[in-house]
Parts: structure tokens; C-alpha cells; sequence
């Protein structure tokens, strides 16, 4: 093929690569980028096996940076993907954080008696533990 041609493949996956990942919504970012990370594990490989292969230095020197490179990509997806995902994890509260517990905290009437939070006032029963009238 010639220069031209390999020009104009390489500029039309550009231009469709950006409105493929431009189209995706948020909520499907992070499965893809997990997936793109899988992609670039097998790039590692590949450059690593093609590398190991070389007789000529130039080609081991572009080899070397191919790997360089992909393990670069590859880490740092996995970084973006790890932090996306942490940005869709509750919060976690230490145990003595107030509305960490159920009936902990100040003023909520959660029915528990005796612990903090409570106001002292009758709570109705749950349907669980009211009598129940079989076949009536």
C-alpha cells in the first residue's frame, strides 16, 4: 500500500473512532474501558513477542518502546477505570460516625427502645409482630 492510502485509512479511524466513543452515554464508559484494557493486555503481549524476535537494533529499540508504551496505556486504564468505578461506591462511615447504625444519630424514631435516637413515644406495632385473624 502506499503512504496515501495507509494516510487515509489511519485519518478515517480517527474520524470514526471520535464518533463511536463520542455516541457512548457515561454509564457504558466504564465497561468499555475495562474491556479496552483487556485489548491492550493482548497489545502487551503481541509487542512483547514480536520484540523477542528481532535481530536488528532499530527494531528492538521500536519494540522496547512499544512495550514501554503499552504498559504505560495499559496501567493507566486500569488507574481510570479503578477511580471511575470508585466514584459509584457508597461512602463508607466509620462505626461511631453518627448515621452509620440504624437508630443511631440524633432525633430519628427508628422503634428501637432503650438506644440513642429514641424519643421515648409509643411506636405502633409492625405487621409482622401484630396478632393476625386466620380465615376471617
Amino acid at each position: 500500500m502506499s503512504s496515501t492510502a495507509w494516510l487515509t485509512v489511519f485519518v478515517l479511524a480517527v474520524f470514526l473512532g471520535f464518533e463511536v466513543i463520542s455516541k457512548v452515554s457515561s454509564i457504558l464508559h466504564t465497561p468499555l474501558m475495562s474491556g479496552a484494557n483487556a485489548v491492550h493486555g493482548v497489545i502487551l503481549v503481541g509487542a512483547i513477542i514480536a520484540t523477542g524476535s528481532t535481530t536488528d537494533n532499530l527494531q528492538l529499540a521500536i519494540g522496547l518502546l512499544a512495550i514501554v508504551l503499552a504498559t504505560v496505556n495499559m496501567v493507566g486504564g486500569f488507574a481510570v477505570t479503578d477511580r471511575m468505578l470508585g466514584m459509584f461506591a457508597k461512602p463508607r462511615r466509620a462505626p461511631g460516625d453518627p448515621g452509620s447504625a440504624p437508630g443511631s444519630g440524633s432525633g430519628s424514631n427508628t422503634g428501637f427502645s432503650g438506644g440513642s435516637g429514641t424519643s421515648g413515644a409509643a411506636v405502633a406495632p409492625s405487621a409482622s409482630t401484630a396478632p393476625r385473624e386466620a380465615g376471617k
